[in-house]
């Protein structure tokens, strides 16, 4: 009989190939296996073979750094390639200290290492340290300056160096130590007053056989290991030598936020003797930030390979990409791209775009330090560069379809469907340079909410937040990165309100398609009383629709109509699938989609022919602005309805025959819109489901920013009026 080959980690199909197996001998070949005792010895071979080989499975998976999922082996395989796993943070703040009441000959000042102050964020005590000493000047019994204090406590180690051990090792008894504080010191002996400061590196370049150089390693339980030379790679230990490690254990973003810490700390003079009298104060620059967590499995598995390839030098933008969360631990996501890429290209550049896992943007101080530890990688030649990120936000507008027998609350599951979303909104799947939206992905996710909903039919548009420099004339350049679809010649880019000098009133936006080609004008204008359009000037700036940017030639702003300065620009892109590049950083923004909720007549049987059924078009059209309609001659201050989805301010009449209320203070025989009482009436929508409308009853002018949703069949329902 050949020998069986188990390719299937079924246990059934494990038996039955057994049975099949002991067939092929003639004693067995009528052998009723389920009826018999043999029965029980074919299925303790079935298991037997079973967990084997899943065993097997489990131990190769965690032979590879892709595969690996117990934390301890993913670590070892990245040790292999020189990584070492980014350990927990502290978080750390810029203290400034004031000092009274030191004696009066003292004229130099040490803060000695160790617990320096204590305080509290959420009703949480949390001790602050420094782990090495900080020296400063003292006259006529006061002293003042700055220094950085870490979350955590300070701890000592210490080790004697056996040579009759053959495999002594120098292991850090806690978890929970921020590497970057470790200090490393060694005496000749125990009676020995002098000691050598190790330092820490990372590779071995440059190191000799003398340099008093240390190395770590992460071990079990989230533990370290310090290690030394060996005679050839650093400076190797004697017998009897003394280590002396301190480190601060933290509780890593757990202690974010602190604002204030008393002090707590020792202070000696330059006697050594300790100053006991003093009363000290302690004034944080701002609340202590940057810790975090110990880097996580899926982390190293990303970048370990990624600086292994680098070999610790920067000359590709994914190099840049793999080294600056080494020198900058406190990195949610970094996106990195020569500039030959540019238009037009700035060769020997490399712009690095990085977002801070606590905030948007780095400060002015982080970008120094990044750039003077680049110094280390960087080759003669190419100059980096960071600049700040920008963000690309993505909105939507759903009309869901439900069958109405299966469902009690319309509005429940609205709310479903805004919390499927939201989870998705937060996955990294988007959140991140080089993230993409996929807009299928997002209409199945709607669709799986409940088995109550029959379809959806959703829009999706792009918007950017520029960020006016006031009374200041300036130029901007918007770049979506996205092609823009042209849907007519006119209003396909649209922004909020905003003023200019040398206008009353407020402005808006829009483009003018040039035919023939893939490029548009921009042209400045106002709404006037009665609806009409008023073109303050036809030369506003230029639009680029292949490439997705908007060029606003020089401007004077003098104010906006949202807060902070924010003039939000929308386009609606060629693809659906839009896409993160460069400095982009994606985002979807479900606060500022719309979600509306519509009953499938159909599906319930109250209308089986479908001759009821008006579908909701799939082309975005709506108002020519973004936001708030806000008339050249309208003070802003009260709402008076909806136009298209939109909040009205301006003047209105009402219809001498119908009574409806309408744009502009005076009927005309012309066409003008209707003014609805909610959002979602003026959309089109049936007044039963009005009320579900996200948006039906703000009267907010800033918070409505989806004026694009209308579609051309709700808009002509009753939209108009003569």
């Amino acid at each position: 009989m050949a020998l069986q080959q188990f390719t299937n980690l079924n246990f059934e199909d494990i038996k039955t190939s057994i049975k099949d197996y002991l067939r092929q001998n003639s004693n067995f070949s009528d052998m009723d296996f389920e009826g018999s005792n043999l029965s029980v010895i074919v299925n303790l071979l079935a298991y037997n073979s079973y967990t084997t080989a899943y065993n097997t499975n489990a131990v190769v998976n965690e032979t590879f750094i892709d595969s690996a999922t117990l934390r301890e082996n993913v670590v070892s395989l990245a040790r292999n390639i020189g990584y070492v796993p980014r350990s927990k943070r502290a978080a750390r703040m810029i203290v400034d200290y004031d000092i009274t009441g030191i004696t009066s000959t003292t004229e130099t000042i040490t803060f000695e290492p160790g617990l320096i102050g204590n305080g509290t964020v959420s009703n949480v005590n949390f001790l602050f340290s420094i782990p090495e000493k900080i020296t400063g000047s003292a006259i006529n019994g006061a002293a003042s300056g700055t220094m950085e204090v870490f979350q955590g406590q300070y701890l000592e180690s210490k080790f004697v160096v056996n040579d009759s051990l053959p495999n002594q090792r120098y292991i850090l008894p806690n978890n929970g130590v921020d590497t970057s504080t470790i200090r490393v010191n060694v005496k000749e002996n125990n009676s020995s007053t002098t000691t050598t400061e190790y330092k820490l590196v990372d590779n071995i370049i440059g190191v000799t056989s003398t340099s008093n150089i240390y190395l770590i390693q992460e071990t079990t339980d989230e533990k370290y290991e310090v290690l030394f030379g060996d005679g050839i790679f650093g400076h190797k230990l004697s017998n009897g030598n003394v280590i002396e490690i301190s480190y601060i254990k933290t509780e890593g973003k757990e202690g974010n936020g602190v604002a204030r810490i008393l002090f707590a700390g020792t202070v000696t003079n330059e006697n050594l003797a300790s100053e006991t009298t003093i009363s000290a104060s302690l004034n944080t620059q701002f609340p202590s930030q940057n810790g975090d967590d110990i880097e996580d499995v899926r982390s190293v598995r990303y970048y370990a390979p990624r600086l292994y390839s680098s070999q610790h030098r920067a000359v590709t933008a994914s190099d840049y990409e793999a080294i600056v969360p080494s020198v900058y631990p406190n990195i949610e996501s970094i996106s990195a791209f020569g500039g030959e890429e540019l238009n037009p290209p700035k060769y020997g550049r490399v712009y690095i775009a990085a977002k801070p896992k606590n905030g948007s943007f780095l400060s002015e101080f982080t970008k120094k330090q990044i750039l003077s530890s680049l110094k280390n990688y960087s080759v003669a030649g190419i100059v980096p560069e960071i600049i700040d990120l920008k963000f690309l936000y993505v909105e939507l507008d759903t009309y869901v379809y439900y069958n109405s027998n299966f469902v009690g609350d319309p509005e429940n599951l609205r709310s479903d469907v805004i919390t499927a979303l939201s989870a998705f909104a937060s996955g990294t799947e988007l959140n991140k340079f080089g993230g993409r939206f996929k807009y299928s992905k997002v209409l199945s996710l709607i669709d799986r909410v409940s088995d109550s909903i029959t379809s959806n039919i959703t829009t999706i548009r792009i918007r950017r937040n520029l960020v006016a420099q006031l009374n200041v004339f300036s130029q901007y350049e918007i770049c979506f990165d996205n092609t823009f679809h042209i849907n007519q010649s006119s209003y396909n880019i649209k922004s909020t309100g905003f003023n200019i000098s040398g206008a009353s009133g407020t402005v808006y936006f829009s483009d003018q398609h040039i035919v023939g080609t893939d490029k548009g004008s921009l042209f400045l204008f106002q709404i006037d009383g009665d609806s009409t359009v008023k073109i303050i000037s036809s030369t506003f700036g230029s639009v680029d629709y292949k490439k997705g940017e908007v060029i606003i030639d020089t401007v004077n702003i003098t104010g906006t109509v949202l807060p902070d300065n924010i003039i939000e620009i929308q386009a609606i892109p060629q693809s659906n699938d839009v896409l993160a590049r460069k400095e982009l950083y994606l985002q979807f923004d479900v606060a500022n989609s719309n979600f509306f909720m519509r009953e499938d007549p159909i599906s319930t049987g109250a209308n089986t022919s479908g001759t009821r059924y008006d579908p909701q078009s799939s082309y975005s059209n709506g108002s020519k602005v973004r936001g708030a309609i806000i008339t050249s001659t309208s003070t802003g201050s009260t709402l008076v309805g909806y136009v298209n989805g939109n909040p009205y301010y301006g003047p209105f009449h009402f219809h001498p025959n119908t009574g409806k209320k309408m744009v502009g203070a005076f009927h005309v025989s012309t066409p003008h819109d209707v003014i609805y009482a909610t959002k979602a009436e003026s959309l089109g929508i049936a007044v039963e489901t009005a009320a579900i409308d996200s948006s039906s009853t703000s009267t907010s002018m800033t918070s409505t920013s989806t004026s694009s949703s209308s579609s051309s069949s709700s808009s002509s329902s009753s939209g108009y009026g003569y």
